[in-house]
């Protein structure tokens, strides 16, 4: 018997599919799907499906789907499962987190969990009531699987690598994240197509309260690993600032799959603060398409006394992203190559190249699995966290408040600017 059985509700974004792009050991192929019987669901449906009938390796979910009007009633007199998984409508996702680990439900959450500051209370009770009840609510950071993010944390928590963090300031910060998507892709080989209301930025979210919940989280995540952050004590804004994406008729019309007026869509963030001292510079952006051949983009910088290690993925870099590392001195060099020497025993295949007055890191293909992959290293995780409850880091649930504490003051402080 499997030890454990999902429950997708109210799937309304792809996110929701990719945690089932792939089976796991002791998780049932029985999934219990709710939600209002709409084209969001359908495509729910579909996404699954075409995992179930790939030519390649192809899962075999079983989908108990129930579409109506009180689906989350009927989710949670029903109770046909142990984890509830989320991805779709933002507005009401606390929400269903809320009753859900009320009713004694694990959540497996994509972000963001809150778009708005008045619902940050609400996240902080939800924390502390899964914690008061043994349940594991957990956010779908992604990108802490991307090997060029898990090798710059290594070489930035090195002393002898990186030095020591350097302050900075909001001209020069000690952080700099900036992150690049597009409303028009292709996902698991199919175009893409939005809900209408994905464009409504008080159900959706603005830039840095939607996918800029990843980069607070990896700031938080590289410079104190281990540690928890404390709003109060360790978050500080200094400003923000938003903007505009214009889509026409006819873009809208064809990422929606739907008649539609041109609008200007704000989906774009910058905010600046201060993190234990150290001033972070986020820029959140989105754009129609990304030109031929390339795709979404992350770059990240982080600026030590010994060095600046940084994520770069532009052309030189054919788009893919590359960690490198540029030494202050040359004293730096040994020190590093100790250290992937290190390295080297965990990932075999990674080393060092020397390219005019930096290093960069050459990181084998196999390492690179891609975004969609990562989802299912999250679960995995979660998984693991459900069988031995006592491995979830302490820190997990701090840090993620003083993350929801980020987006949401800086989208309301951008609105206010």
């Amino acid at each position: 018997m499997a030890d454990f059985r999902l429950i997708t509700l109210d799937p309304g974004h792809f996110h929701a599919a990719l945690v089932h792009k792939e089976m796991y050991p002791g998780v049932s192929k029985h999934v219990a799907v709710y939600g209002p019987l709409t084209r969001d669901l359908a495509d729910h449906i579909g996404r699954v499906a075409r995992f179930n009938t790939r030519a390649s390796n192809p899962t075999s979910w079983e989908m108990d789907v129930h579409g109506a009007s009180d689906y989350l009633e009927r989710m949670l007199s029903g109770r046909p499962g142990d984890v509830v998984v989320l991805s779709g409508r933002n507005r009401r996702k606390i929400e269903y987190i809320r009753r859900a680990v009320e009713a004694g439900l694990h959540v497996l959450a994509d972000k963001p969990w809150i778009i708005r500051t008045e619902d940050w209370p609400v996240l902080q009770q939800v924390m502390s009531t899964a914690e008061s009840k043994g349940l594991i609510a957990y956010d779908i950071m992604t990108e802490r699987y991307e090997i060029t993010t898990i090798l710059q944390r290594e070489l930035v928590n090195d002393p002898a690598v990186f030095g020591a963090i350097a302050p900075g300031s909001p001209e020069e910060p000690a952080v700099y994240m900036e992150s690049v998507h597009h409303i028009w892709k292709t996902v698991a080989g199919a175009p893409n197509l939005r809900p209408t209301w994905y464009f409504d930025i008080h159900e959706q979210g603005e830039a840095l309260a939607d996918v800029g919940t990843h980069l607070v989280d990896l700031a938080q995540w590289t410079l104190f690993p281990e540690s928890g952050i404390d709003p109060a004590r360790d978050v500080r804004l200094i400003s923000a600032r938003r903007w505009p994406t214009h889509i026409s008729a006819e873009q809208m019309r064809r990422v929606t799959g739907e008649p539609g007026d041109a609008m200007d869509y704000y989906c774009n963030t910058q905010v600046t603060y201060a993190l234990c001292g150290a001033h972070v510079k986020l820029d959140v952006l989105w754009r129609w398409e990304a030109p031929a051949g390339t795709g979404d983009t992350h770059c990240a910088l982080y600026r030590g006394t010994k060095s600046r290690v940084e994520v770069r993925q532009g052309a030189r870099e054919n788009y893919q992203p590359e960690l490198y590392v540029v030494p202050a001195d040359a004293s730096v060099q040994s020190a590093l190559e100790r250290r992937m020497e290190a390295l080297s025993a965990q990932y075999p295949g990674v080393s060092l190249a020397s390219e005019d007055n930096e290093f960069r890191v050459t990181i084998p293909e196999r390492y690179r699995v891609g975004h969609e992959a990562h989802f299912a290293q999250v679960t995995n995780q979660f998984l693991a966290y459900l069988k031995e409850p006592g491995r979830l880091p302490r820190w997990e649930n701090p840090n993620m408040l003083a993350k929801y504490f980020v987006t949401t003051e800086g989208v309301g402080l951008s609105r206010r600017s």
